[in-house]
Parts: C-alpha cells; structure tokens; sequence
C-alpha cells in the first residue's frame, strides 16, 4: 500500500502564490470546491468554475469578484450526460481564452447508493462511475494538451477513504475513487519523465458538505471540518511548492 502524505507542518500559502496561474475546478459550486476556487483566486490565479449547478456557479462568481480577485469564467456541465466531444469543445474554449492551463481539480463527485452490492441497481451503477470516474478521464485526456503548453501543471484527484480501502455498502462510489487512485498513479507515472504535469490525490477527510450529509444524515455536522478548513493542500499541490511531487496520496487529518 502506498504511504499517505501530508504537507509540512506550518505550511501556509504565499498571497501571490498562484498568480498568472489557470486552474479548473469540477464541481466548484458547492462544498469544497467552492471554498477552493475562492482560495485559488485570492491567490491570484484565474479560475475557471465548472458545474451543473448554475445557481450556484454564479454566486461564486459574484463572491470572487466582490472581493476583488481576478475575473473568474464559468463553464456550466452536467458530467452526467457529458460526452467526449463536450470535452474537446471544452479544450478548445480554454485553448481561445488562455495561453494554457495550469491546474485542474477533479472534485466533483457523486455518492450513489450505500447499500450491499447484490442490491445495487445497474443504472445507478453506470451514473455513478460516469460522473465519478469516466467524467474524470475524458476531461483530464481532453486538457493534457493545454497542460503541456505550462511550465508547472498540477492535476489533483479529490480522494475518499472507501477508494483507499474498500468498505461494506459503498458500492459505486468506493469502487470509483479506487478507479480514480490507480488512474492517478498510471497517469504520474507515464508523465512524470517527459512533462511538465504532476499528479496526486487528496483526501480531505470528514467535510461538512452535501455529500457527506447524504452518506451521514445523522451525524453532527458541527464536528466536521468547514469547505475552508481543508483547501491547503490543494493549494499546496497547485503551487510551485509542490514542484516535484507526483504519484503521491495526500490525506488530511
């Protein structure tokens, strides 16, 4: 098993650190993408916001700008329905728009059914691994091109416990985020001698957010770390401090 990282201790983020830096963010309406685009734009990058949630897109859009941080651009999708063309067109979009593309989030997820698997339904079974991890791959292969044209590309997979070691009921979304493990480490892998592109996967532990409210509707929220407690690592991953560092399995505790 792979040994789990976290960043040094003390570690804080540099105001400028990810200035005239582009960096995407899948499911960065809500939870901690949401958190995650506000910190990635106070540090001065140029953020690109992609989710299927409007509403919620634009008033990130205007949290961001009210406080002044560079301009974000919103890419409405639903990762659902999205097909590999939806992701070229996307690709070709940034292409226009920026001189390439410095950072990408997969964080957007969804959580299925917890229930054992011989009672899982097929159709729930296809949604989930198509938002969770094929949606995941046709948007990393369409922007590979973009990410080459930077000299520091960072890749960050949003991570779970269940991908790392499966557990009882988590069906489809345990056996995606393991999906997204071995993706990560073939994809750092294969990039690491010839590209500019790093790869690694975070764990952000318990967060109070939709998601983990549906996989625990009883638990005390208030326990829970904030969206914001917990976008550090990223930042770190993103930034120049964490030139170098690829294939690994960060975890926040």
């Amino acid at each position: 098993m792979s040994t789990l990282h976290t960043i040094p201790e003390g570690w804080a983020a540099a105001p400028d650190l990810l200035k005239n830096r582009t960096i995407l963010v899948t499911g960065a309406a809500n939870g901690i993408g949401r958190a995650l685009v506000g910190a990635v734009a106070a540090r001065g990058a140029s953020t690109i916001l992609l989710d299927k949630d409007v509403h919620g897109l634009e008033q990130a859009y205007d949290e961001i700008v009210a406080e002044g941080y560079p301009e974000p651009a919103l890419y409405p999708l639903d990762l659902q329905g999205a097909t590999a063309d939806d992701y070229a067109t996307l690709a070709a979009t940034l292409e226009k728009e920026y001189s390439g593309l410095d950072g990408l989030v997969h964080n957007a997820a969804q959580l299925g059914a917890l229930v054992p698997l011989a009672n899982f339904e097929n159709e729930m079974w296809f949604q989930t691994l198509q938002v969770n991890l094929n949606a995941p791959y046709l948007l990393t292969m369409a922007c590979l091109g973009l990410m080459n044209m930077s000299a520091d590309a960072s890749i960050i997979f949003s991570s779970d416990t269940s991908g790392r070691q499966g557990k009882a009921y988590w069906g489809a979304y345990g056996v995606s985020k393991a999906g997204l493990e071995g993706f990560m480490q073939i994809l750092a892998d294969e990039l690491e001698a010839n590209t500019p592109i790093r790869v690694n996967s975070i764990d952000p532990g318990p967060v109070r957010t939709g998601l983990r409210r549906l996989a625990y509707p009883g638990e005390n929220a208030a326990t829970l770390n904030a969206p914001e407690d917990v976008v550090d690592p990223f930042l770190y991953l993103l930034g120049p401090d964490g030139k170098g560092i690829t294939g690994k399995q960060f975890t926040i505790k």
